[in-house]
């Protein structure tokens, strides 16, 4: 049996659409749990375990659902899905469960477009033997050196500190866009899965975006400087809002992706076969 943990969090449009997802291409039966905060509406009766205790972190919530699959799990070969509450598989995720091996126990998202290594929850697979063998765990800590030789960690970064101390491999799923409409955002991966991006928050540029419009070089400009030195008063906040450069660039930022937001979410509402837009030639 599959066992589906996922989160979903003050937005309630993605429920029905990921579990709509789910029963055509998860192999039957399968289970779900999932945390569901400050939604709008109540949509508990249609998982198969829910949660409204309020935990803030997402991967404390991730890993809190996976010691519950370790719980209910009939068997140690049991496939375990862990995904982002805007992620779904796009095609049949029987072939990915079948190839799950002893060289391969876990299949995962790796956003190599922004230069990630580890494993990402918005779509895992494993096993739930496997899990508990390795103590999963979605907490970043683990650390690696990025492009710009600075060491970080991110969630999936104690995963990969794991792997790495143990020597296991794993299936990487990355980007297989061929039309993009953002660098990061609206992705399939692996021809398998999609990541919307962004569906729990008010979604911004994004690392690679951000550099390509020069915020980084923004924070530090004489002007940003100037303004950031001010004192913190309701006068000064006025004039970071309407003269802060990389203020502005946010700004500009946030309204393209709010509104590539919205155009893909309506095309998700209207067509299951939405995705083929990133997968075929622009």
């Amino acid at each position: 049996m599959l066992h589906v943990a996922t989160v979903h969090w003050k937005d309630d449009r993605w429920v029905d659409i990921q579990l709509a997802y789910l029963e055509r291409h998860a192999p039957q039966p399968y289970r779900t749990y999932a945390f569901l905060n400050k939604l709008p509406n109540d949509h508990s009766d249609k998982f198969s375990y829910s949660s409204e205790e309020r935990i803030k972190d997402h991967a404390t919530k991730l890993n809190i659902l996976g010691d519950l699959i370790e719980a209910h799990a009939d068997d140690e070969a049991d496939p375990v899905l862990f995904v982002d509450g805007d992620a779904f598989p796009i095609a049949s995720m029987a072939p990915a469960i079948e190839s799950l091996s002893q060289a391969e126990p876990l299949i995962a998202v790796r956003r190599a477009e922004m230069g990630d290594p580890q494993p990402h929850p918005c779509f895992c697979l494993t096993t739930a033997g496997f899990w508990r063998e390795i103590g999963g765990d979605w907490h970043s800590g683990h650390k690696w050196q990025n492009e710009a030789g600075n060491k970080v960690s991110d969630v999936g970064g104690n995963l990969l500190g794991k792997l790495e101390h143990e020597g296991i491999g794993w299936r990487a799923l990355e980007r297989t866009n061929k039309t993009d409409l953002h660098p990061l955002f609206f992705a399939v991966y692996g021809d398998l899965a999609y990541h919307h991006g962004g569906g729990f928050r008010e979604p911004r540029g994004g690392r690679l975006l951000n550099a390509e419009r020069g915020l980084p070089e923004a924070r530090e400009s004489r002007r940003a400087r100037m303004l950031d030195a001010l004192p913190k008063t309701r006068a000064t906040r006025a004039l970071r809002r309407r003269y802060h450069p990389a203020r502005q660039i946010n700004e500009q930022l946030r309204a393209e992706t709010a509104a590539l937001s919205a155009e893909v979410f309506s095309d998700i509402e209207r067509d299951p076969e939405f995705w083929r837009r990133f997968t075929s030639d622009p």
